[in-house]
């Protein structure tokens, strides 16, 4: 399913929103300037590997993608979901919600594998906090999803949408850690997202402005 649209409208530009998608595609289109060598080391040192961990690795790699295929669809779901929280969150907030949730993100998926030498990298965890938040402030929205295999379109319950996402990235989590018994290695950082999407869920509850919630804020 690839989510396309929610039918929620926002009374607020979404500046913050809008300006860490530029920044991120600013990243990428340096990325893509760069020869295979020099790539990789700019992804060895600006993404987050466990086993050298680093503050400053933990705010660098939610900006460094490994793909336009990455990039792409990290940014869609920032697209679609970050603006409605920005406008129950205001600016301000919603940068200090973001990267709160891709800090928890970096730092579970960490813990969860300590001695990986595997860059980490993507705006997934923060993302994923997003949309744990939008979980909780909008159960009720509906999605504009599109269905590959036949091409169909239907409005989907964000309730349901968001639910699903999250009970795959945990199966794929547990996945992952009988992988990592069996000395295979990962690719994907399936712990950061369960844990952004849980910490978007309890943070916003804590960081959302009450009076946003009221009708007359929507003005219907």
């Amino acid at each position: 399913m690839i989510p396309l649209k929610d039918v929620i409208p926002t009374r607020t530009w979404p500046a913050v929103t809008y300006a860490l998608i530029a920044l991120n595609v600013a990243v990428f289109l340096l990325q893509s300037t760069l020869g295979p060598e020099a790539l990789e080391n700019f992804i060895q040192q600006y993404g987050l590997v466990p086993a050298r961990f680093s503050v400053a690795s933990m705010f660098t790699s939610m900006f460094v993608h490994g793909g336009l295929g990455h990039v792409g669809g990290n940014l869609l779901y920032l697209w679609i979901f970050g603006d409605n929280i920005e406008d129950r969150l205001g600016h301000g907030r919603f940068l200090v919600f973001y990267l709160a949730t891709g800090i928890v993100a970096a730092l579970s998926q960490t813990w969860m594998d300590p001695a990986s030498t595997i860059p980490m990298v993507g705006a997934s965890g923060a993302i994923a906090g997003v949309m744990g938040g939008y979980f909780v402030l909008y159960p009720h929205s509906r999605v504009l999803t599109l269905f590959p295999f036949p091409v169909m379109l239907f409005e989907v319950p964000a309730v349901f949408f968001l639910g699903l996402w999250f009970v795959v990235q945990f199966l794929n989590g547990v996945g992952s850690l009988a992988a990592a018994a069996g000395d295979i290695p990962g690719g994907v950082a399936f712990w950061a997202h369960v844990m952004g999407f849980v910490a978007g869920f309890v943070l916003v509850r804590v960081m959302q402005r009450p009076e946003r919630a009221k009708v007359e804020w929507w003005g219907n």
